[in-house]
């Protein structure tokens, strides 16, 4: 999860996430690592979350409208010298036949704005755009 920010917001520290990990990892929110194969399908990389290529992250939501449990993907991470060769939409097909086999009828997201290539793969996988996640900055020196 650290790396996935990181990349995105090199500047930022994202200790703070472990919390997140913390708070919402477990048993009901499935983890799965991708190790790199090579050209002629050897194993490179251990199955260690450190050695691996890519990961995805998944856990419940309730639908606002509906009322409906589905999958809600927490992450999905490639390491950048092993995107575009399909490893995301392998992951993405993935989830949809795990979510489909316990009776989900939808898959939820978030997505940072300017993360282009995920919006892309995203809309390209048929994902719509539901809701806007909207902030404002408060600033903390009040007059």
């Amino acid at each position: 999860m650290q790396r996935t920010y990181q990349h995105l917001f090199p500047e930022q520290d994202f200790a703070h996430l472990a919390r997140t990990v913390e708070q919402y990892f477990s048993r009901d929110t499935p983890l799965w690592w991708v190790d790199f194969l090579g050209e002629t399908g050897e194993k490179i990389a251990s199955s260690s979350p450190h050695s691996s290529v890519a990961c995805l992250w998944v856990g419940n939501a309730i639908d606002q409208v509906q009322g409906d449990r589905h999958a809600h993907i927490f992450l999905l991470y490639v390491e950048p010298e092993h995107r575009r060769r399909g490893i995301g939409t392998a992951l993405m097909q993935y989830i949809e036949n795990w979510a489909t086999q316990r009776g989900d009828r939808q898959i939820g997201l978030q997505v940072f704005q300017s993360n282009q290539a995920a919006l892309n793969l995203y809309n390209q996988l048929g994902y719509q755009t539901q809701s806007l996640w909207m902030v404002k900055s408060l600033n903390s020196n009040k007059q």
